[in-house]
């Protein structure tokens, strides 16, 4: 039976918290009435992380554990995405920084129609909890910075919990260049180029201590990806051949 949605949760030595993580999404997936499959990508972990997916999936045939050996989040999500066989395909942070109940939001009949949503922690509705406020303003600065050079009208573009239509992700991520952080504001740069709408949806957001942004070193990582999506979108990069 063909998934009505696929969750792709992407693990870089995640051993501490892969392992609760799971356990929340197991919960949540037998408690629903239609068929969900889970993708586990480890993302080179040197760690038990992958021995840990692998468990879970010999436990529970709805997941599936992968392995992408390039370093990156954006790596190891393309890899998921391009491996989902749901109609909706929902990208999840592993450390649940956001209540794995509330990708019923994500779905219908509360969300019908979209074509790409993504969490917001800043529109009408969300709720951020135990975020230092060095973090808020160092999202916020950052924010601005796509705003301006890249997507102009999103408020969160960096959240970590995302859904595509199948059809929408299997068009976009092909066309994706960014291994690492930057891949956020590539694909959804590359979307609305392609005419695709995004709706961003107001969630209830943890802080987790263990992020691993760094404050100055992300922050000067994202800014210099975030004029290469716009350098690229000048050149053509993301482009279908003539």
């Amino acid at each position: 039976m063909t998934p009505r949605l696929s969750i792709i949760i992407p693990a870089y030595n995640e051993e501490r918290r892969l392992g609760r993580s799971l356990q929340q999404v197991v919960a949540f997936v037998q408690a629903q009435d239609y068929p969900i499959e889970v993708i586990v990508v480890n993302n080179n972990s040197s760690d038990a992380t992958p021995h840990i997916a692998e468990e879970f999936a010999e436990e529970f045939a709805f997941i599936r554990a992968m392995h992408e050996p390039t370093q990156g989040k954006g790596a190891a999500l393309k890899t998921g995405i391009m491996a989902g066989r749901g109609d909706i395909l929902f990208i999840c942070d592993a450390d649940l920084s956001m209540p794995i109940e509330e990708v019923a939001k994500f779905m219908p009949p509360h969300l019908n129609g979209y074509d790409i949503a993504i969490g917001s922690r800043e529109i009408a509705g969300s709720v951020r909890i135990g975020e230092p406020e060095y973090r808020h303003i160092m999202g916020r600065v950052f924010n601005f910075i796509v705003r301006l050079f890249a997507i102009p009208k999103i408020h969160d573009t960096q959240c970590g919990f995302k859904a595509f239509r199948r059809e929408v992700a299997q068009e976009v991520f092909p066309k994706q260049t960014f291994d690492g952080w930057g891949f956020d504001v590539e694909v959804l740069f590359i979307a609305l180029r392609r005419g695709y709408g995004i709706v961003e949806v107001p969630i209830t957001w943890h802080y987790m201590p263990e992020s691993r942004v760094k404050p100055i070193q992300s922050s000067l990582e994202m800014f210099r990806d975030v004029l290469q999506v716009r350098l690229n979108g000048m050149r053509g990069v993301y482009d279908d051949p003539a």
